[in-house]
């Protein structure tokens, strides 16, 4: 056996009696809420495009401090069937607060198989959220998180290529054919694909712009090539703030990084930095980042729990730390 299976993982699942993956970790009211995924088996084929992650409702869970154990399990905060405009496949989302209430961010499928993203409202961190009888205008693609900053002004990013859409909307239209889901992908000398930021409306239910490119840059100032995918952006961004500066992190999906690139304002442009977390057992990659009692942490997935089943991960967290020049040591987990 190699040094490397006999490693043991750093943390354990927060829960256990169900399956859950992509965490967006916040705290309110005192405690830490985390809204995950929650995976199923579905008895869907595994496919490139994602089709047998087929979730089809959201779990919250909540710890008193980073010293508990496990999570606690709120139940369904929100299910597809109580969604209009959604079809199948409720994929990682987020959540905010502002103005007395909780905005809950989802993606999902709509009629035409189309990823849009959804929003829904309630009072307690914990749901249960009732969802906008539509997806908000102009959405597309999959994975947003939410980002309320200093001055109170709200924004949303989104997006993932491959089975996350995004390359099929650079015309501003969906294109409803690919054979494979890496159809319409630049090529590898050219700049590669962004997320995308929007600052929302007050009222926190649509973009009060057109998304913007989330441009990430080398250490040369030139743009990220679609061919380096060991950097380039791939899914799940997040965004968090430390002593002033703003740091967008992301996946890079088939290498498997968490990475993270550093910028002056929410729009970027944001100059890579490094790697955030080393690849976890599991295909996928997703993390969120927060401030707790004066420390910071990652929250990720692995599939450890289901024996490096794709599809069945479950959700853990681990302290970061940064050094003195603002930059991340790396994680192994």
């Amino acid at each position: 056996m190699s040094e490397e299976k006999k490693m043991k993982p750093i943390a354990d699942p927060l829960v256990t009696h169900i399956y859950t993956a992509d965490p967006s970790a916040h705290v309110f009211e005192g405690k830490i809420y985390i809204y995950p995924s929650h995976d199923i088996d579905a008895g869907l084929p595994e496919d490139d495009f994602g089709g047998h992650f087929g979730m089809e409702d959201y779990h919250v869970l909540s710890m008193n401090s980073p010293n508990d154990k496990t999570a606690i399990d709120h139940g369904v905060a929100l299910h597809i069937k109580d969604v209009p405009w959604a079809k199948r496949q409720m994929w990682a989302p987020d959540a905010a607060y502002k103005n007395g209430t909780y905005y809950f961010y989802f993606p999902a499928k709509d009629k035409d198989d189309a990823f849009k993203i959804g929003v829904a409202t309630g009072k307690n961190p914990a749901g249960p959220f009732k969802a906008q009888p539509e997806a908000i205008k102009g959405s597309f693609s999959i994975d947003p998180c939410s980002f309320v900053d200093n001055d109170g002004k709200a924004y949303l990013y989104v997006g993932g290529i491959w089975g996350g859409q995004l390359q099929r909307w650079q015309t501003g239209k969906f294109v409803e054919h690919v054979n494979t889901p890496f159809d319409l992908e630049p090529a590898a000398d050219q700049p590669a694909l962004c997320a995308k930021v929007a600052c929302l409306t007050d009222d926190m239910l649509e973009f009060g712009e057109e998304p913007k490119d989330v441009v990430i840059l080398d250490e040369n100032g030139k743009p990220l090539l679609a061919g380096d995918h060991d950097r380039r952006f791939f899914e799940g961004p997040w965004m968090h703030k430390y002593k002033g500066t703003y740091y967008f992190s992301y996946s890079t999906g088939d290498t498997h990084y968490i990475c993270y690139a550093t910028g002056d304002n929410p729009y970027g442009p944001f100059t890579y930095r490094g790697r955030v977390l080393n690849p976890v057992v599991g295909w996928t990659n997703h993390h969120s980042i927060c401030e707790i009692e004066k420390k910071w942490y990652l929250f990720y997935h692995d599939s450890v729990l289901s024996k490096g089943v794709t599809h069945l991960r479950s959700v853990k967290f681990t302290e970061l730390t940064y050094n003195k020049d603002g930059s991340i040591i790396t994680i192994n987990p």
